[in-house]
């Protein structure tokens, strides 16, 4: 069977790499793309790298012209998606890759985010722990799904095991990520100028600002059961010059007790069968140029048993494993196909 799809946002980031990826997927027919201020363009112009959708012209984001389809996706500003989910019942499957679909706690939505709170959808990303399962389990036949917060998941995968264990203290938990400027859009915005950026490190959302805590919150309690007010973490993230990427250094307390056989069965039991997380051997540590163009996470773990703590860093490329490829997967899975079909492990390099 082939799916008929359409995909919002199409002349962004994020609804460029969808794109990107379903046009290698046996299963889908790209119909329809559409785009706000950029609508009425040819789609090429805006991604130049999709030769094999040349074809295309970006038409209005409106329910009438993405009803009709198969499936949807929603590439959107965070915020924007509601107001077409709304309207789009007869739709058979939806996947949004913006936020509005992924928390489950209005307060957390009005803390930071604001505006309408939308009910929260299955939560796209399949490798992880939720109780004595995961999520894959969850999205096989899901109708509705929200693809993850980039950092959110990478921060989310990276500390699963150890809390889902009981390994690691999920009270005191410290993340700093080193993040390419693509994940925050397309958007002119003075700060991700290449003037900005180059020859440059530059944190962003300090303090416990940034909006993607909740959804990590929320993942983490998933995974063990737990209340996710005793879920605290002090989370960091750094603009640096690479259009991709992620690099994600996370530090948890050890339990008192816990062996490092234990820690580190932790995660290897956790990921040993998973195709696109990968724990590395004892001693490796990952590099985002590893995983650009993959939808592969790679992490590696070390015990510091003298500052007592856990570290775990874990490389993705933002707009695969981090958006597009995280939708993919989870629409494979809900449509009942091999979870990975038309993605790939393997990055590009140089």
């Amino acid at each position: 069977m082939t799916y008929t799809v359409a995909v919002s946002g199409a002349s962004g980031y994020a609804g460029g790499e969808i794109l990107r990826l379903l046009a290698s997927h046996p299963d889908i027919e790209i119909r329809t793309v559409t785009a706000h201020s950029n609508a009425d363009q040819p789609l090429i112009q805006h991604q130049p790298h999709l030769r094999s959708l040349a074809h295309l012209t970006l038409q209005d984001t409106t329910p009438d012209i993405l009803a009709g389809h198969d499936i949807v996706f929603l590439a959107l500003p965070h915020g924007q998606s509601g107001q077409y989910t709304d309207a789009l019942d007869d739709v058979s499957l939806i996947i949004d890759a913006g936020a509005d679909h992924r928390l489950t706690s209005q307060e957390s939505w009005d803390a930071f985010y604001g505006g309408d709170f939308h009910e929260p959808w299955e939560y796209g990303v399949p490798e992880l722990l939720v109780g004595d399962s995961k999520q894959r389990e969850i999205l096989r036949g899901a109708k509705r799904i929200a693809a993850p917060g980039c950092n959110a998941s990478t921060v989310s995968l990276s500390l699963a095991p150890g809390v889902a264990a009981g390994v690691i203290d999920p009270s005191d938990i410290v993340t700093v990520l080193a993040v390419g400027p693509s994940g925050a859009g397309k958007s002119l915005k003075t700060n991700l100028l290449a003037s900005e950026i180059l020859g440059s490190a530059n944190p962003y959302a300090v303090g416990g600002t940034h909006r993607h805590i909740p959804e990590i919150r929320q993942a983490l309690a998933a995974a063990s059961g737990a209340d996710p007010d005793g879920i605290r973490i002090s989370f960091t993230p750094v603009l640096v010059p690479m259009a991709r990427g992620i690099l994600a250094t996370s530090t948890a307390r050890i339990i008192d007790g816990v062996s490092d056989d234990e820690i580190r069965a932790a995660w290897h039991s956790a990921y040993s069968d998973e195709k696109f997380v990968q724990v590395l051997p004892e001693g490796q540590f990952p590099r985002t140029a590893d995983v650009i163009g993959a939808n592969t996470a790679l992490m590696g773990l070390a015990i510091d048993r003298a500052a007592g703590r856990v570290t775990v860093v874990t490389a993705v490329d933002n707009l695969v494993k981090g958006t597009a490829g995280a939708a993919i997967q989870s629409m494979n899975l809900a449509l009942g196909l091999p979870e990975d079909r038309a993605l790939s492990v393997n990055g590009v390099a140089p």
